[in-house]
């Protein structure tokens, strides 16, 4: 799978990963198409790609998520990637944290980009590919962040599943396990304070080699040795 020509949907392109994701695909010759719940920003962004109307969709409506890859298809003429980079995230001891934060936690960082991704399955042609960000808490559980973990390790597990039941269809599922970026998305928690942070991983790198793991058919994404760069696995 070549990135030129690519027709790509970024669902999330109006956060900092997903709207330099989308900006850096472009530059690279995908067409892409765009999803994001902030209306202003997303135009910004389909605006700025050339990527025609931004699909907005909210977290929530799952079924409205689940139809975005066919809205995308329809765009675009086809769609051969979807990527989804969109979540939030809280902080505190789990006895301090309640059910309605756990609640939030898993719908819009576990259900809903579950049915993005379902969504496109109907969608993708044999060969095609799916991402999710899922992060660096999936491989190293982190205190003070169990439901946030929790909600992101089972996105993680989703993926493994579907990667093996669409190994006949040559379909790449890509778990994205990125380390801390300095994006502020810590500063947005919906509850708690975020902890002391190590300074954030290099982005530019890591939305490169997310690319080139949708382009090779890579499995898994994630940081290399304390210290290193990238690293892609099959």
């Amino acid at each position: 799978m070549e990135i030129a020509g690519l027709r790509l949907l970024v669902v999330g392109a109006t956060g900092v990963i997903g709207g330099a994701l989308t900006a850096l695909a472009a530059e690279r010759g995908a067409r892409t198409a765009v999803a994001g719940r902030d209306p202003a920003r997303l135009a910004a962004v389909a605006a700025a790609v050339g990527a025609g109307p931004g699909l907005r969709f909210d977290a929530y409506d799952l079924d409205g998520c689940a139809a975005l890859a066919s809205r995308a298809a329809a765009a675009l003429g086809g769609l051969d990637a979807v990527v989804t980079a969109f979540g939030t995230v809280a902080f505190g001891r789990a006895e301090e944290c309640s059910d309605a934060v756990d609640e939030h936690l898993l719908t819009v960082n576990a259900l809903a980009p579950v049915a993005v991704l379902r969504g496109a399955l109907a969608v993708l042609p044999p060969g095609g590919a799916l991402a999710a960000v899922t992060g660096a808490v999936v491989s190293t559980p982190t205190a003070g962040m169990a439901g946030y973990g929790a909600s992101k390790a089972a996105l993680a597990a989703w993926l493994d599943a579907v990667r093996l039941e669409q190994r006949r269809h040559r379909i790449t599922v890509l778990d994205a396990r990125l380390p801390h970026l300095d994006t502020g998305f810590a500063g947005r928690a919906v509850a708690g304070q975020a902890p002391r942070l190590p300074a954030g991983a290099d982005l530019p790198a890591y939305l490169a080699a997310l690319l080139d793991g949708l382009r090779t058919g890579a499995a898994r994404l994630e940081a290399g040795a304390p210290g290193g760069g990238p690293l892609l696995s099959r």
